[in-house]
């Protein structure tokens, strides 16, 4: 295989032998736990609360998107578990081991944004626990062009330096990582309960609250046109690995293994966190005057030991859910850029350095930035590709893949010159749809007028892009069978 080929082929992208299967269930729900149990994923809540929801209907928004988002999870990891082979390389199937790229570059640039994201956080804990060790919060002017002081530069960076260690070595030890902190996640997440339930003598009046979109409310009626850009921004959060879940499942010892895994680690955690956010939240009204929405902001409020066990056990939990779900995928994709060249670790540290110049609190400055031009915005990117390789692998190929040719210049995957038409056309009919009101959500001022009816589409991004470019890819990857 290598000897035919050796443009398509390193050791990293390789279908792995039964000695590397070594995952089990348990440890894919480990995977799960130890992802959803972060930041970014905290404060999902949050943001749909600020938009008018209940507690209770921002909690259900989150469980059944993932819910949702577990469906193409599984039907795309299928043929991780069955053949050994990475997200970067099953694209090969339905885009041409060199159209192939493509999809492997549009996934990749969006995990190196969120692998800035979580850095971020990362450094911000730094910072706050560099206060308290001070005794006086870190502060400063901000840098020019930045946008942030040097103190908050220094930490991210710091923290950025932190995660090379695991780059370096490799799947292995991410595995682990991620195994062992999830139980220790879990306890975490009880002890704060207790901590606010004590502190505040109740879990707060916010899990009372009412919705804003009920008769009287301020958003009376509007219940529906917030609901679905926030559902659909909600699946984007976990869109990116719905489309390299592969990268993981390709180590499972059996097919039973990943299913039942993700099925036990995903939904239901990411519900119940949403619903630990909103009560914690809701207790920090009772104790603080104000809703606190940010972890580090409640950690850094505890006293004594307590503020730097918690800090302390928030970077653990950031290291681990970024390089598990934000490194592993681009360093793949970006080692299947140019196999010969670019080795899985070469690719985590272009994911590294890529993170840095995205400056990433940027992107986390405005709740409508977050959710309405970044989250709906690269699911609008990533829908179609997941249509693709779903009618690809199922009702193209009906799950038969012939492996060797993944890895040929010449082979049956070749199609022209290495790219399939029929894939990059679909693709392109998938996103086209959504990017007036892409424009529209991240350039108001540029782009205002923009029909109703194009917004509304937008709010659906990754659905209308799942499902055009699935039901084109399937006509012309029909029609050019019929036309042979």
């Amino acid at each position: 295989m290598q000897s035919e080929s050796n443009q398509l082929w390193n050791e990293d992208l390789a279908p792995t032998s039964e000695a590397q299967r070594t995952w089990r269930w348990y440890h894919f729900a480990a995977l799960w736990v130890g992802m959803v149990m972060c930041i970014p994923a905290y404060t999902l809540s949050a943001s749909l609360i600020e938009g008018g929801m209940s507690g209770y209907q921002a909690v259900w928004t989150v469980f059944l998107a993932n819910a949702i988002v577990l469906v193409p999870m599984l039907l795309i990891g299928h043929a991780g578990a069955k053949y050994g082979i990475p997200y970067a390389v099953l694209a090969r199937t339905s885009f041409g081991v060199r159209g192939a790229r493509l999809p492997a570059l549009m996934r990749a640039i969006v995990a190196c944004g969120w692998y800035g994201i979580q850095t971020w956080f990362g450094g911000q804990m730094i910072y706050t626990l560099g206060g308290v060790l001070l005794g006086h919060p870190l502060g400063g002017d901000n840098i020019a062009g930045l946008g942030i002081n040097a103190a908050q530069l220094v930490c991210f960076l710091i923290f950025w330096g932190i995660q090379f260690w695991y780059i370096f070595h490799g799947m292995e030890s991410i595995r682990q990582l991620e195994t062992y902190t999830a139980p220790l996640k879990i306890l975490i997440c009880f002890v704060l309960l207790a901590w606010v339930y004590n502190k505040a003598g109740s879990f707060g009046a916010l899990l009372d609250q009412p919705s804003q979109f009920v008769e009287g409310g301020k958003k009376a009626g509007q219940f529906w046109t917030t609901f679905w850009p926030s559902l659909t921004a909600m699946i984007g959060f976990w869109a990116t690995l719905a489309l390299n879940i592969p990268d993981f499942t390709r180590f499972a010892k059996s097919q039973k293994d990943q299913i039942l895994g993700q099925t036990v680690g995903l939904p239901a955690p990411m519900g119940l966190l949403a619903l630990m956010a909103v009560i914690v939240t809701s207790a920090t009204v009772v104790l603080y005057g104000k809703a606190l929405w940010d972890p580090v902001d409640v950690a850094s409020r505890m006293t004594g030991a307590a503020v730097l066990i918690a800090l302390v056990i928030l970077l653990i939990d950031t290291v681990s859910v970024n390089l598990a779900a934000n490194l592993v995928g681009p360093a793949y994709d970006f080692s299947a850029l140019n196999p010969q060249l670019i080795s899985y670790k070469t690719g985590g540290y272009i994911t590294a350095g890529i993170a840095l110049v995205m400056m990433p609190w940027k992107i986390l400055e405005t709740t409508q930035g977050y959710i309405f031009t970044w989250l709906i915005g690269y699911s609008a990117l990533l829908g179609p590709i997941a249509g693709i390789l779903i009618i690809d692998y199922y009702f193209i190929r009906q799950t038969q893949i012939n492996v060797p040719a993944l890895y040929e210049e010449h082979g049956q995957y070749s199609y022209r010159k290495g790219w399939n038409m029929a894939a990059v056309m679909a693709f392109a009919i998938g996103v086209i749809p959504n990017i007036p009101g892409f424009l529209n959500a991240a350039f108001p001022a540029s782009f205002p007028e923009v029909s109703a009816m194009l917004k509304t589409i937008y709010t659906y991004a990754w659905f209308v892009g799942l499902a055009i470019s699935g039901i084109v890819y399937f006509v012309l990857m029909r029609n050019k069978r019929a036309a042979v």
